[in-house]
């Protein structure tokens, strides 16, 4: 195994951490597989192999010598050793798998011979060994895990903690996975005053990347960007499938779809989970006896499509769907363009809100759409609301019952009989820690810069509750994300995607009224609001896609080029039109 520095404070010494997993050796055999992907190169001593915020590095294995691996530097300037690898050890953390720049640098301490394998190559690599795939993936895990437990693992957010800015990004870096730390800024260097006489806007939050630049104020897409938590599809070529929407059904799709040889590329606005990914546990899901969390059960998904290849565009909002010779062209905002022979939409539902005077002006200052480890934070000893009378309520209010000073449970209906799981049910009842007030519903929200008081009525006795609580939970169902289809598929009267019936391709449940056009999950009409049925929905929609691929294939071999030039066409005379 690959030595490893062992220092106190350590993310790397602590028992919950896997070294064997981490640094696991590859066989004899293995290298002599590996040769047929990459070449032998020779390295003198103090060679640096790759260095912090490098993108698309490759991957090297060690026949002979020594390559040191190094954490950004601390406080103190020191670069930190976490890793001395040898003979039959390999390079990399998560980025292997993604466009993300290097979390750390890599540097030859004496003369050593490697083999270097190209990201090309590693990606046919991990198509083709499976037993290499395995091991590569699972410490590639485990190492981002010991960088995500440092103290100068990743990139700095410097903000206040208090701020709804500060508050989004380091909500986009935990959801998904990168390594960060919080530098705590004083509210009144972090915020100018509000008298119209600043000349300039404050310069926090600010990021400072692991190549020592710093990014005042960013916008969630540019700090995906930056990161290369995002990978931008390519303009010039024409994916299989693009899936639109990384819920629990994308996932699957792009796991199903890339694992069959599917050139697979997955749009996402936020982070991997949608919905499912904000759920502090899930326990009725196949195969968890003791419960996963959405946002775990989300992570692994996505490993498994990055295992098989898949790209994610993360951070990027899908605009406008059009068919043009057969080939679906899809425009991201900022009208990046994603061609495909066929679509899996997705794209799943979003939030409804309270219709409550000053709602708004508490979204991320007190009330929130998801009870995880961070929210859970801003709640300890202190009591709650949770409204809604479904799983996701359920599923937050018993979270919270072990955190929180006391849990009040608002729900409009008379029951949660008709809407819960009664293993969730029995719980809340069973709990000291939550109240249930059914036929309720909040009136009204007070509060100066954050969410300090909630009033609400009981509409069957008009009895009135007003009490000191600074966190709302809202979970009160969703609207389909589907308005970037308006007038392309057939819609019902809510907005849902019409699949199957006379429209649909082959009459499969999936098809919409579009050629080439799969919808799943939650965006569909009529679909089973569970996880796991939107698992099974994405990987069974796969068999369509497979189908429409093959009674098209004529179609799409002849001159596949001119279809990119019909949409370059069309999208110039709609340019020039506007």
């Amino acid at each position: 195994m690959a030595g490893v520095e062992n220092k106190e404070n350590s993310a790397w010494s602590t028992p919950e951490f896997r070294p064997d997993l981490a640094f696991a050796k590859l066989t004899e055999e293995m290298v002599e597989r590996l040769r047929s992907y990459g070449q032998e190169e020779s390295f003198p001593a103090n060679v640096l192999l790759f260095t912090y915020g490098e993108r698309r590095v490759d991957m090297f294995v060690v026949l002979d010598g020594q390559v040191d691996i190094f954490l950004l530097p601390a406080a103190d300037g020191e670069s930190r050793i976490i890793a001395h690898h040898q003979r039959c050890d390999f390079s990399g953390e998560l980025n292997l798998l993604t466009s993300q720049g290097s979390l750390v640098q890599a540097r030859t301490v004496k003369a050593s011979r490697l083999l270097r394998i190209p990201r090309n190559e590693l990606q046919r690599l991990m198509r083709a060994e499976g037993d290499i795939a395995n091991l590569i993936t699972s410490a590639v895990i485990w190492r981002r895990i010991g960088i995500i437990g440092e103290p100068t693992g990743g990139i700095v957010l410097m903000g206040n903690v208090g701020d709804v800015e500060t508050t989004q990004l380091q909500r986009f870096l935990i959801r998904n996975n990168y390594p960060h730390r919080i530098v705590e800024v004083p509210a009144e260097e972090a915020t100018l005053p509000d008298d119209g006489l600043s000349e300039h806007e404050s310069s926090f939050p600010a990021v400072v990347l692991s190549d020592g630049r710093t990014l005042q104020r960013p916008t969630i897409t540019q700090l995906a960007d930056e990161l290369g938590i995002t990978e931008l599809p390519d303009p010039e070529m024409i994916y299989d499938v693009t899936v639109v929407g990384a819920g629990p059904s994308g996932l699957a799709a792009a796991v199903y779809a890339a694992s069959e040889g599917l050139c697979t590329i997955v749009i996402e606005g936020t982070a991997p989970g949608g919905q499912a990914g904000t759920s502090s546990k899930i326990e009725n899901y196949l195969g968890f006896p003791t419960g996963i969390s959405g946002q775990r059960l989300a992570s692994r998904a996505q490993l498994q499509a990055l295992k098989f290849g898949v790209r994610f565009a993360i951070s990027r909002d899908t605009v406008t769907a059009e068919q043009i010779d057969g080939i679906h062209k899809l425009t991201l905002a900022g009208g990046i363009p994603v061609c495909s022979r066929s679509v899996v939409v997705a794209s799943g539902a979003q939030y409804r809100k309270l219709s409550v005077e000053n709602y708004s002006q508490f979204e991320n200052r007190g009330i929130y759409y998801a009870a995880t480890a961070m929210e859970s934070l801003l709640c300890r000893e202190h009591e709650v609301i949770v409204v809604g009378g479904g799983n996701s309520a359920g599923q937050a209010a018993v979270f919270l019952s072990g955190i929180a000073k006391h849990v009040h449970h608002i729900v409009r209906g008379k029951s949660l009989a008709s809407t819960m799981s009664q293993y969730l049910i029995s719980r809340i009842e069973s709990s000291s820690h939550i109240t249930l007030y059914t036929d309720s519903e909040i009136v009204k929200l007070e509060g100066e810069s954050s969410l300090e008081c909630v009033t609400w009525i009981n509409r069957k006795t008009g009895e009135s509750t007003m009490k000191p609580i600074g966190s709302v939970f809202v979970m009160i169902g969703a609207e389909p994300n589907s308005g970037w289809l308006f007038g392309t598929v057939r819609l019902d009267k809510k907005g849902f995607i019409l699949t199957g019936g006379t429209d649909g391709f082959d009459g499969t449940p999936y098809a919409t009224s579009v050629p080439g056009m799969f919808a799943v999950g939650d965006v569909r009409s009529n679909s089973v609001k569970r996880v796991a049925s939107a698992v099974g929905e994405g990987s069974v929609v796969i068999s369509d896609v497979h189908r429409y691929l093959a009674d098209h294939r004529n179609k799409f071999a002849a001159e596949p080029n001119s279809a990119l030039a019909a949409l370059r066409a069309a999208s110039a005379a709609a340019a020039a039109h506007s």
